[in-house]
């Protein structure tokens, strides 16, 4: 992403809050009860964003003649990573439908959401939020005039990304979101993509949350010039039906399909994935404390043992226990890259067992590690580490470790990321 993408985010993040939450201050829902409603309007604008977009592509090329001049179809705008919008549901229509002049904006964008999950019944049945009918009137009119401004009518899909973040960050209540778990920084992803190359076969995320992961594998695919849909089949778990439709909204608005289970993924491997997965992308809460012992002992995902279990009979720490099973997904030509917690590399006691175990079957390939403020609700430092189940015989003794905690570049006064020739310098490193 160019770095002029992100010129005036923070202003404009903070504009957009500060406004939408002063309307839920005046509204009489709480912040559990606001939250999906407003990312579903998010969701419109960044349709309706990227449906201009394409819509403005496909004319300039069918004018220099390299699109044949003929009606346009939904998969011209799918190909291209937009969804087709029925005309209700584009962003123009919605601020002002020319047939109903004097509509409420309640109902017209009740519509436009019932048009999208009729025109794709398989990805968003269901899914899109449509609970409008608790804001009064002047509130939701308001709210569709602060995603109305004109600076949003050229934003990229990153900035969206980016306000959609932050918005979650915002809302961060317990009806809401467990520790911000679900939304993983571009920059990160994009670099586990850069080392991992998900471009054929299955690509799984245990720890789905927005699917953030799938959509830049995708980028990543189509950069080769491949169709997404014909090289991979993308499959998730999450634990919670709010987070599962977030994530099929984020996959939708980039044109995208992927099969989401909503289950505890410490105990269920609903898809039956192990040993089968090409590759693997993860970014799970760290740390958790509370996963039952009983219930995991004999899972055939822990081939390395349970890290240290406490008197409740609880694993201390899971931080292994996802490590176990992201090596237990993969096939045996298998590659995994994944956020974690910087206590997992040097943790002591029955965690450096199982640590050991890891390493000693040679398929630890790179780790990197991350400074802190790379997400909007974490400030400590990661680590991104790779398995490659397939490693070259001659490379099996070796781990590439890479500090890169010196390696960022402002965001905002309290955020970092990457840049793009940040991300290539790493991507070249390894």
């Amino acid at each position: 992403m160019a770095e002029s993408h992100f010129d005036n985010i923070e202003k404009i993040e903070n504009d957009l809050w500060d406004a939408a939450d002063e309307l839920r201050a005046n509204s009489k829902l709480a912040s559990s009860e606001y939250f999906l409603p407003v990312l579903g309007i998010i969701f419109l604008r960044h349709a309706a964003n990227r449906f201009d977009t394409v819509t403005k592509q496909i004319e300039e090329d069918q004018a220099s003649g390299k699109m044949p001049r003929r009606a346009v179809k939904k998969i011209d705008y799918l190909k291209r990573g937009a969804l087709w919008l029925p005309e209700i549901s584009r962003w123009q229509y919605i601020v002002s439908p020319p047939d109903k002049p004097h509509a409420d904006l309640r109902s017209v964008v009740f519509e436009a959401m019932e048009a999208i999950e009729q025109e794709y019944p398989e990805q968003l049945q269901n899914v899109l939020p449509k609970e409008y009918g608790g804001f009064g009137k002047t509130v939701f009119d308001d709210l569709i005039r602060i995603f109305n401004r004109e600076i949003l009518n050229t934003v990229s899909g990153d900035v969206f990304g980016r306000i959609n973040e932050y918005f979650l960050m915002k809302f961060a209540t317990a009806a809401a979101y467990d520790d911000g778990e679900f939304f993983t920084p571009p920059s990160l992803v994009q670099t586990i993509v850069n080392v991992i190359e998900p471009e054929h076969g299955i690509v799984f995320d245990p720890a789905c949350g927005s699917c953030g992961m799938f959509v830049q594998s995708s980028y990543f695919i189509r950069r080769l010039g491949l169709d997404t849909a014909k090289r991979v089949v993308f499959k998730g778990q999450e634990k919670t039906a709010t987070t599962i439709r977030i994530g099929k909204m984020n996959l939708a608005v980039h044109a995208l399909s992927g099969e989401l289970h909503e289950t505890n993924t410490f105990y269920n491997d609903s898809f039956e994935l192990a040993g089968k997965c090409d590759f693997l992308m993860a970014n799970p809460p760290f740390n958790v404390d509370r996963v039952d012992a009983e219930k995991v002992k004999i899972d055939i995902r822990l081939p390395f043992g349970l890290p240290g279990i406490n008197a409740e009979k609880k694993v201390s720490n899971a931080n292994y226990l996802w490590i176990s099973y992201f090596w237990s997904y993969l096939n045996p030509t298998g590659r995994a890259g994944f956020v974690m917690s910087s206590q997992a590399s040097n943790a002591g006691n029955q965690e450096k067992e199982v640590r050991r175990k890891i390493v000693e079957t040679g398929d630890v390939d790179v780790m990197i590690a991350i400074r802190s403020n790379f997400f909007y609700t974490r400030s400590v430092p990661c680590e991104l580490w790779f398995f490659d189940r397939g490693k070259p015989e001659e490379r099996r003794d070796r781990v590439l470790m890479i500090d890169a905690r010196n390696v960022y570049r402002k965001v905002t006064r309290k955020i970092y990321d990457f840049s793009p020739a940040q991300e290539m310098k790493l991507t070249a490193i390894v």
